[in-house]
């Protein structure tokens, strides 16, 4: 096994020229390699990565997008795509024509989410490919990646093609989309059968008939272009399926072409997810190791492409019951989720969950991009995804990542355990409820006992089931108002006076004394009064955000 021969340009033009993209300047070198999508950022200064597509998101205008042209050659990048339709003028094709950039045009109607997910998904199919790419060995045109073998398929049958998943994701897909229906063209641009349709195709037994049979199935819609679809299968497992419009229905050679594309198909879907599952765990390995440190993080650095640059941690964790059957499923679905929203902001962000936390690297960020980064995903997931993220300083070099993880770990724990209002933040932004729970923790290592005040009058709430401690509590949260901290905890006046002043006679407290205040609302900060007729607090514990073995270890990389 060897790693795939790159995309070329010419290769995204002829996949995605009839759907997606369509050239609007310059003459695009067919064998020019493509290696990742950037999006442009005009506020950000981007990290240079030849090869690159680059989305122009919100560049009009000819000295708009001549501008960009000549910047993303700067990067080394292989083609710029902005939206149709493009302004193109004298300055945009001297532009092009000196940089070497070509000017894509995105179709009107595709979203720019769209777009980078197909391109990235051009890009990274069969990671890990034959020797022989081509399939000269096995004598069999079939035999490229899933994208190569949806355009033989679409050559032999005459019709565009796409290879899906059990449930509906498009995998790969064929050029000509253009002479297939809405239904097909908002598949491929979604990368997704729309949800109407697969309910409908339910409802109409066609996943029964489909994943039941063998042989070749036949689709026609009220509304769609018949198609021919069949499932891929390895031994009793079904992987997926291939669908092709088509005119007529195909005679027996058709349906013999199609049955030997599910045979190969089945192998690449085996091997790609093989190689998905040891790719996700060793770039999990790597990047524990990373945030580790040790001598072996440099290295492992290195092959993440993180040297040479600042980068920050974050740390990501699901609110919710820890015995919760979703939490689990909840947490990895986020981790993905993260992992795609940090891929569109740096194409190397590096992304693991470990343990039951989600640990980021984001290089070139400092911690203010990073909280807008962080509160941006925050946005998108909404309050269906109970999730915060603790940020750590900026690390100079890898070696300091360490330090950085330890940072975003106590910003964590501090979201996670003390109910603040923030969804993300940094250290520095919670420092001192951050140091309350480390000493929340030296006393509970302690074990101490103690005799101060505020000990005595837990020991009597316990006894008597009364309420003095909260009572305490409520006085010194309202500065000594007495009318405030009674409405607080909803008693009258007079009684929460003749209750401060048996909570001093019975714990000896002086009110008014500077430093028994302090000594006071400090204890009760660290463990805050129990209701009446419960058990004294504990001080807060370790939140439990810890790297688990290294054969539990999981990754959700982009």
């Amino acid at each position: 096994m060897t790693p795939a021969a790159p995309v070329v340009l010419g290769r995204v033009l002829a996949d995605l020229g009839s759907t997606l993209v369509e050239l609007a300047a310059g003459t695009p070198d067919p064998s020019r390699p493509v290696s990742g999508v950037l999006i442009h950022d005009p506020l950000e200064e981007p990290a240079r990565w030849p090869g690159a597509v680059v989305l122009g998101v919100g560049v009009a205008g000819a000295p708009s997008v001549a501008a960009l042209t000549r910047r993303a050659a700067g990067l080394g990048a292989a083609a710029v795509v902005v939206r149709s339709p493009v302004d193109v003028d004298d300055t945009v094709t001297a532009a092009s024509d000196r940089t070497g950039v070509p000017v894509l045009g995105l179709t009107p109607g595709a979203s720019w989410a769209q777009a980078a997910a197909l391109l990235r998904g051009l890009l990274a199919v069969d990671d890990f490919a034959d020797e022989d790419p081509d399939g000269a060995a096995w004598g069999n045109p079939l035999s490229g990646d899933l994208f190569a073998l949806a355009n033989a398929i679409a050559a032999l049958l005459d019709g565009p093609v796409t290879v899906e998943d059990r449930g509906g994701k498009v995998l790969a897909f064929s050029s000509r989309q253009g002479e297939g229906d809405p239904a097909r063209i908002t598949t491929v641009l979604d990368r997704q059968v729309p949800a109407d349709k697969l309910r409908d195709l339910e409802a109409r037994g066609a996943f029964h008939a489909l994943y039941r049979n063998e042989g070749v199935l036949y689709v026609a819609g009220p509304h769609d272009k018949p198609r021919a679809a069949i499932a891929v299968r390895a031994g009793g497992e079904i992987l997926g399926s291939i669908w092709v419009i088509i005119r007529d229905r195909l005679g027996p050679d058709g349906e013999r072409a199609l049955a030997e594309a599910a045979n190969v198909a089945a192998l690449h879907l085996l091997r790609r997810r093989a190689g998905e599952d040891v790719g996700h765990r060793l770039r999990a390995d790597l990047v524990a190791t990373v945030l580790e440190g040790g001598a072996a993080a440099p290295r492992a650095a290195a092959r993440l492409g993180l040297t040479h640059q600042s980068a920050c941690v974050l740390a990501l964790a699901v609110l919710g019951d820890d015995v919760a059957p979703d939490l689990l499923a909840t947490g990895r679905r986020t981790a993905e989720a993260l992992a795609l929203h940090l891929s569109a902001v740096h194409p190397r962000a590096a992304t693991a969950y470990l343990g039951d936390v989600t640990y980021a690297v984001l290089p070139g960020s400092s911690d203010e991009t990073a909280t807008r980064v962080a509160d941006a995903f925050l946005s998108r997931a909404g309050s269906r995804v109970p999730a915060v993220i603790g940020i750590g300083r900026p690390a100079a070099d890898p070696s300091d990542l360490p330090r950085s993880r330890a940072d975003a770990d106590r910003a964590l724990r501090v979201l996670t355990a003390t109910g603040t209002p923030h969804r993300a933040a940094a250290l520095k932004d919670v420092y001192l409820p951050s140091l309350l729970l480390d000493l929340a923790d030296q006393v509970h290592i302690d074990a101490h006992p103690s005799d101060d005040p505020v000990t005595r009058l837990r020991a009597y709430d316990a006894e008597h089931h009364s309420a003095l401690t909260e009572t305490l509590g409520a006085w010194l949260d309202n500065f000594g108002d007495v009318i405030a901290a009674s409405a607080a905890i909803h008693v009258h006046s007079n009684t929460f006076r003749y209750r401060l002043k048996r909570l001093a006679q019975v714990s000896g407290f002086d009110p008014g004394d500077p430093a028994a205040r302090f000594e006071a609302m400090l204890h009760l900060r660290l463990a805050p009064p129990a209701p009446p007729g419960t058990a004294p607090s504990r001080p807060a514990q370790p939140a439990r955000h810890q790297r688990k073995g290294q054969g539990e270890t999981e990754d959700t990389g982009p």
